[in-house]
């Protein structure tokens, strides 16, 4: 009978026929690999690695340029003037209005003299530790396809993001936390729900681990409630555990090309040892409370993304490799698609993430983990520099704003600009691909060689394009 204790590895020993000897020994290849991995690559495949590992914060919904980092001051100057397109463009939802400036103000910080918006005052105070790119653009004016795009590198659905690439390159630094955790806004998921999470054609195993911070546990099921499971006694567990091992045999002889049954099998391997480690890696009561009010705990409107932010270094410092932390839901409210009012509805967003992301850098900084850990802030596309009726802003793909810090990067470096009106690039266009390029080379990965094959086609996350951003590298 297999005991309480039994694992993966005991399950392929045992498991019959040709399954269970390649799994085991594809297995043990990939953590004789690990294990001899020469440590001057830090983890990288294809040249050394500057990062380790990805904190990436999405901004869901389409943050605006030009009322939060792109200063545009002829936009004061052309306000009320109908300088628009004429016909509608596609994904539009209503015709282009007159010019209207940013109700915001914006000064100029650091001794980079960056202009940031009032709507960030904290973020402010730390732009010499960023790197903006200012001239990111998008295929698509749709929330879905194009958060797809800025996720995937494609405006389709079905396609592994970023996080799962990175999961299947490099695997995990920790045997008892998920190499890629997903940290969603507790108000709903984001547009095409866990498609931006997905491992699309990569094995099951590297689509992301979810988990909602707002609740208690913030993973359920992970321990059986006593009372309500009585007879989950010691014994009971040995019987099921051998039960599902026969059905798990069966099912793999049937589908060997199937890899959910990996990833269901690693994923209660996973569950078992986190039984040991998620308590104390999501007690956050475990941080002294000026770090706790530095993130905004101890505010209403900052506590839960602050609460998010503080996770995710948490996580990260205990082995996660790539944490995504997003803002809003997808929707008409609480996220930064502002269609009826930037006056109105940007201050409550842009203020719920502007203290924690500010205590984020300022925490990976004195921790040191700036040294190998990359932090990103990005969002799917721009808004219009033309008004929506009274006073929002519609979708454009034109142009928006990226920023990345930390390891590998050029503290206060910019490329690229966007035109006079923030309609547009100007010049250092850059898009998803070229943003993912520059990820991957900074994880030790060369964007052209990371390839899995789907379908008779040689897939790459940069499809066939992108290139490394050097502009901004250090």
């Amino acid at each position: 009978m297999p005991n309480a204790g039994f694992t993966r590895r005991d399950w392929l020993h045992q498991a019959g026929g040709g399954f269970g000897t390649l799994a085991l020994n594809a297995w043990l290849q990939r953590e004789t690999f690990a294990q001899s991995s020469r440590p001057e690559l830090n983890g990288g495949l294809h040249h050394p690695a500057k990062v380790k590992r990805v904190i990436q914060l999405f901004m869901n919904g389409g943050a605006s340029p030009m009322d939060l980092f792109d200063y545009k001051p002829e936009l004061i100057r052309l306000h009320g003037q109908m300088l628009g397109p004429k016909e509608k463009p596609e994904g539009f939802t209503a015709p282009a209005g007159a010019v209207m400036k940013s109700p915001f103000e914006f000064q100029q910080h650091g001794e980079t003299g960056r202009w940031v918006s009032s709507l960030f005052p904290h973020q402010a105070q730390v732009v010499d530790d960023l790197a903006f790119l200012m001239a990111m653009a998008s295929k698509t004016n749709v929330h879905g396809p194009a958060s797809y795009m800025q996720n995937t590198g494609f405006i389709l659905p079905g396609f592994p993001c970023l996080g799962a690439w990175i999961s299947y390159a490099l695997g995990s630094l920790a045997d008892n936390l998920p190499t890629f955790v997903v940290l969603p806004d507790p108000r709903g998921l984001p547009y095409n729900q866990k498609g931006n999470f997905s491992a699309g054609f990569l094995p099951a195993r590297h689509q992301g681990t979810v988990v909602d911070a707002a609740r208690q546990p913030p993973i359920p099921d992970l321990f059986a409630d006593p009372q309500a499971y009585p007879f989950a006694t010691g014994e009971a567990d040995r019987a099921t555990i051998e039960l599902l091992q026969t059905i798990n045999r069966q099912h793999a002889r049937q589908r060997p090309d199937d890899t959910r049954l990996e990833a269901r099998i690693a994923a209660g391997e996973l569950a078992a040892k986190m039984q040991l480690s998620a308590p104390e890696a999501f007690d956050l009561t475990r941080e002294t409370q000026e770090t706790q009010a530095a993130y905004g705990l101890d505010q209403p409107e900052t506590a839960d993304y602050g609460r998010r932010c503080l996770l995710a270094r948490r996580l990260i410092e205990r082995g996660t490799r790539f944490v995504q932390v997003w803002s809003g839901p997808q929707g008409a409210a609480n996220n930064w698609d502002n269609h009826g009012s930037i006056p109105r509805e940007l201050p409550p967003i842009a203020k719920s993430v502007d203290q924690p992301i500010a205590a984020l850098v300022r925490d990976l900084k004195a921790r040191g983990l700036f040294s190998d850990t990359l932090l990103i802030w990005t969002t799917e596309f721009g808004r219009t520099p033309f008004a929506q009726g009274g006073d929002g802003r519609d979708h454009n793909r034109g142009t928006f704003v990226t920023w990345l810090a930390g390891a590998g990067i050029q503290a206060g470096a910019t490329h690229g600009k966007s035109d006079d009106l923030g309609y547009e690039t100007a010049e250092g266009k850059t898009m998803c691909y070229d943003l993912h390029a520059t990820i991957l080379h900074l994880l030790g990965i060369d964007h052209e060689k990371l390839t899995f094959r789907n379908a008779g086609i040689d897939r790459r996350l940069t499809d066939v394009h992108g290139h490394v951003i050097e502009e901004i590298l250090a």
